[in-house]
């Protein structure tokens, strides 16, 4: 990407007492792109997003946000920052819109045209004028992204931030984060433990395990050259096929090889001559999960169903 970053990870480290919780993180967040950030429990994920926003102090390394240093120049760093907690904390007894304005008082420049233009990026201005103690959670979400998004942060940084939602809240978290990211122009990293979600929402993920960075992948831009084919008999098809010298990966009631696009028509050939009757054959897709088992072999994260 010819892009320059938003924000720039480098070399970040932590040390507590004897033990290195973070080691050597490097990581570039792109205007307009949502980047998911995944790892097993324990794996570092909050003590980044801590040293991230200034609340604790890298051993060494530095994290900058459009050039300037979250260390060496924190006010002015940290106000291009918007931030997510898992579930936002508002004044209940106040209406939607006047905390918004509280909020707005926080930043210099904030008109009230731009509190409404965040209530409509959200979808609450049917609802604004309530008192938030009548809000569902999702509306509070919804409220706490309005917040977050007051100021026209560069770099938005979520930490967990469907807690507790429903599928038709996650869902309509999601789709106003994207709109944020798409028309604001706004660099995103999320860190979540729904795999499912990430899947969904995120242009690409990065992986942490032990405190370290094991991969960044796009979610959506993979080469495909692994295809399923469900055929009986079984036996005779993995026969065929190994015999063939295709990469084979046993199913249940197929089997997955690994080839491009233009090899397929001749393993159907091959299995049809030996009497294989072929049922299905498409690409196959590995999922979020496959491939975050795959990078940290077998690390335990929390998982939902995919709605």
């Amino acid at each position: 990407m010819n892009e320059k970053p938003i924000v720039q990870i480098r070399n970040l480290s932590k040390t507590i007492g004897r033990k290195k919780i973070i080691k050597g993180l490097n990581l570039d967040l792109y205007r307009g792109q949502i980047t998911g950030f995944l790892g097993p429990n324990g794996a570092g994920k909050t003590t980044t997003i801590r040293m991230m926003v200034g609340l604790m102090r890298p051993t060494e390394g530095d994290v900058l946000i459009e050039g300037q240093s979250v260390l060496k120049d924190f006010e002015e760093s940290i106000q291009k920052v918007g931030v997510i907690v898992e579930n936002p904390e508002m004044y209940k007894f106040m209406s939607g819109y006047k905390n918004l304005l509280h909020f707005s008082r926080m930043h210099k420049g904030v008109s009230k045209q731009r509190i409404h233009e965040v209530v409509q990026l959200v979808g609450l201005q049917n609802r604004i004028h309530e008192k938030v103690s009548a809000y569902s959670l999702g509306m509070r979400q919804r409220l706490g992204l309005a917040q977050a998004l007051l100021h026209k942060p560069h770099f938005l940084i979520l930490d967990e931030p469907t807690n507790g939602l429903d599928p038709a809240g996650i869902r309509e978290f999601r789709m106003y984060l994207q709109r944020a990211a798409q028309e604001d122009g706004v660099a995103v990293f999320v860190s979540s433990h729904l795999l499912s979600e990430v899947e969904l929402l995120c242009d690409r993920f990065a992986v942490i395990q032990n405190g370290e960075l094991v991969d960044i992948i796009g979610v959506h831009d993979e080469e495909q050259s692994r295809y399923y084919i469900q055929a009986k008999p079984l036996e005779t098809a993995y026969e065929v096929l190994y015999g063939a010298g295709f990469p084979i990966t046993y199913q249940e009631d197929g089997c997955l090889i690994d080839t491009e696009a233009e090899h397929i028509p001749g393993a159907i050939k091959l299995l049809v001559a030996a009497g294989v009757k072929i049922y299905a054959v498409h690409p196959f897709h590995a999922t979020l999960e496959d491939q975050f088992l795959e990078m940290t072999g077998g690390g335990q994260i929390a998982q939902t169903p995919s709605k």
